[in-house]
């Protein structure tokens, strides 16, 4: 797909500061003259890790609300993991969990900082890892710019040094991180994971039947892959954010639009190379307009902001698409999945919001904070081939019904 990051306007209406006028365009050309743009491709895989207790229901939890399904499990040095495919040509996701509860790295480290976290101290959305050519070559290239990576020896879990893989040390922006791999993640035994672990009977009778109820129930079929990846941030760091993002990786910053119900702004980044968002999943950045303490004048709703004050920078939720079509009796099918989930005892935010009827539109529901990974599921219908990512009306609703379902009082933690 031929793309001119030079000559694309971005669109929206949120205002950005003459810093990020001035960088944007000079890191697309040092991408360019650089060669990150031809070493990294697009996103193969996406980690996520939960408490040790917890993996298996994750799985089976993700079976009944997401396409992915398991593909093999392994035993590491300090995690097991588990490896799930949603269709061959879009990013696998790697589940893992400590083998103890005691277990210490930076993620438990940093959860316990934050109110809302804490009582999950290993559970946390890591990252992507992008498909990359020649790892040493990319880490030279990008240490010379700043960006740091992690060295055999530097974490407690040698995941993120395994031989074939390359991670950044988290963002101090987003507490995300970015790894590279020139691995096969379509082909789970060739990422050095550990010792091949085989289910047990019951297990793989859990998973059949959390698998057949997608099937039996029609579900299945309908939800396609990850549309994207939401992560929230401090107001003060969107833009740094953002930029530092699109150093490491051969994104394009679609655009930005205020939320001004919501104090905040949404800020979209997608892969210029894929006709499918799918193939390599839209990286959103959502950050209040103003610090929480500049608010207290104004009082206006903050819930992106509180969200990190309450749980830290990490990914808030990552969105399922729902295939485009109306379900029997007119039913959009959207509203056919979110209803049969609830039957099935999922919870929800709110209502769907938008409407779909003739023209191109979206039709999209938060679920409820998985209490497994903390993250929210989002369920999208891009209805009649609407291209415009995301309407101002849809993330306010939203936004508000999220921030109801996150807030913290001193001494009664609410889920």
């Amino acid at each position: 797909m031929s793309f001119d990051l030079m000559t694309y306007q971005p669109r929206g209406d949120k205002k950005n500061s003459d810093f990020f006028h001035e960088y944007l365009p000079k890191i697309y050309q040092r991408r360019q003259a650089s060669g990150i743009a031809e070493q990294v491709g697009q996103m193969a895989a996406i980690i996520l890790q939960v408490e040790p207790e917890a993996i298996f229901d994750t799985l089976v939890e993700l079976y009944v609300m997401t396409p992915y399904r398991h593909a093999a499990s392994y035993l590491g040095a300090t995690h097991r993991f588990s490896v799930l495919h949603a269709h061959p040509d879009f990013p696998a996701l790697i589940l893992m969990a400590p083998l103890s509860a005691g277990f210490e790295d930076y993620v438990s480290r940093l959860n316990r900082m934050y109110p809302l976290a804490r009582a999950k101290p290993h559970t946390r959305y890591v990252g992507e890892v992008f498909a990359a050519r020649d790892l040493n070559d990319l880490r030279r290239t990008l240490e010379d710019q700043n960006i740091r990576f992690d060295y055999a020896g530097d974490t407690e879990n040698p995941f993120y040094t395994l031989d074939g893989m390359l991670f950044t040390t988290p963002s101090d922006f987003t507490c995300n991180r970015v790894g590279y791999s020139a691995l096969d993640f379509n082909d789970p035994d060739s990422l050095g994971l550990g010792d091949r672990l085989i289910l047990s009977a019951t297990e793989q009778d859990r998973l059949a039947r959390a698998a057949e109820f997608g099937t039996d129930s029609g579900i299945a079929p309908l939800m396609l892959g990850l549309d994207h990846l939401a992560t929230r941030v401090l107001a003060g760091e969107r833009e740094d954010a953002i930029l530092e993002f699109l150093t490491m990786v051969p994104y394009y910053f679609w655009g930005a639009y205020n939320i001004a119900e919501m104090n905040s702004s949404t800020n979209v980044n997608r892969h210029p190379g894929v006709d499918d968002d799918k193939k390599s999943p839209a990286k959103v950045f959502t950050a209040n307009n103003t610090p929480s303490f500049v608010n207290s004048f104004a009082k206006l709703p903050m819930p992106t902001e509180d969200f990190v004050r309450n749980f830290g920078r990490r990914l808030h939720h990552m969105a399922v698409e729902i295939r485009d079509g109306d379900h029997a009796g007119g039913e959009k099918n959207v509203d056919f999945v979110v209803n049969t989930l609830k039957e099935k005892g999922v919870p929800f935010l709110a209502h769907v919001v938008g409407e779909c009827k003739d023209d191109p539109n979206l039709k999209q529901i938060f679920s409820k904070h998985s209490k497994h990974t903390l993250l929210i599921t989002e369920y999208i219908e891009r209805c009649h081939h609407y291209d415009g990512f995301f309407t101002k009306d849809n993330v306010a609703a939203l936004t508000a019904a999220a921030g109801q379902d996150e807030q913290y009082r001193h001494g009664n933690v609410f889920d």
